[in-house]
């Protein structure tokens, strides 16, 4: 096939994608399936600028085609019902903090209106060995050109965390491994992404700061976006948010981060960062 000639991608097509990203991701266990919950979808950059009017209702009605299919999948069949027979599988349970969707830019050079690459993952629960650890499976599917693709693969999640982040909210004590060279942290909501979605004060802010990793050196830097700020060791750091004109902007200004660290946001809640490249 001539990619060149290759249609644009429509929101039809990326929320189909996802179902089909959801569905090669099922994971049984014993008395539940896990489906993946997080779905990072990369767009060629045209197809993405075409649709960033109507994102917030692709993501809503992704949401909408995931739950739908749930239930598809989950629909008992008569001689079920009737007790005449047994599921193959356990039921598929819906993600516990819900379905977790981002429609992002694909860089890559042989990117072509159309193709839609989709990266998802879910979290397994530990294994009943002894010392072991709990596992991420991740989930790829692909669109190019009109042809369909999927990979899986496994990975420790303890052995990827390059950093722990330990704290407790409205929804007690926690411990967040950072397992991405970036991640977003702040209170969430429908429009906003969080990789660490904080259940606390509206004092802080939706997107709160990024902190990022420097794959070269390991080091982590944090921008702060916050309205009321945040610290780091009780010092605080410089806002990267600006308004000129009634517009916001983002004037890329990081802070260091130790390897371990307390991280306040908007001094109602403290986080205890520690790098895992030392110990």
């Amino acid at each position: 096939m001539d990619r060149s000639t290759t249609a644009p991608a429509t929101a039809r097509d990326i929320i189909q994608e996802i179902v089909r990203n959801m569905r090669e991701g099922l994971e049984p266990l014993q008395y539940s399936t896990l489906p993946p919950a997080i779905y990072h979808v990369y767009l060629h950059p045209d197809d993405l600028e075409r649709l960033r009017g109507i994102v917030p209702r692709i993501l809503d009605e992704a949401r909408r085609a995931l739950d739908a299919e749930l239930d598809s999948l989950n629909r008992a069949s008569l001689a079920e019902r009737l007790k005449l027979s047994r599921r193959a599988d356990p039921k598929i349970a819906v993600p516990d903090g819900g379905w977790q969707i981002r429609l992002l830019e694909n860089t890559d050079d042989d990117t072509q209106p159309g193709d839609i690459v989709i990266h998802s993952e879910l979290a397994l629960p530990a294994k009943v060995e002894l010392g072991a650890g709990s596992m991420t499976k991740r989930i790829a599917t692909r669109r190019m050109s009109g042809v369909e693709s999927s990979t899986q693969s496994y990975a420790a999640a303890a052995s990827d965390a390059c950093a722990i982040i330990e704290y407790e909210d409205n929804g007690g004590r926690k411990t967040f491994r950072m397992t991405k060279d970036q991640i977003v942290v702040g209170r969430g909501g429908r429009d906003y992404w969080t990789d660490l979605k904080l259940d606390t004060l509206p004092d802080v802010s939706r997107e709160h700061f990024r902190l990022r990793r420097d794959p070269a050196t390991g080091k982590f830097f944090l921008k702060d976006l916050s309205r009321l700020g945040t610290t780091i060791n009780g010092e605080k750091a410089p806002t990267s948010v600006e308004f000129v004109e009634g517009e916001r902007h983002d004037r890329d200004l990081e802070a260091p981060v130790p390897d371990r660290a307390r991280i306040g946001l908007a001094d109602v809640l403290f986080l205890e960062f520690r790098s895992t490249a030392n110990g």
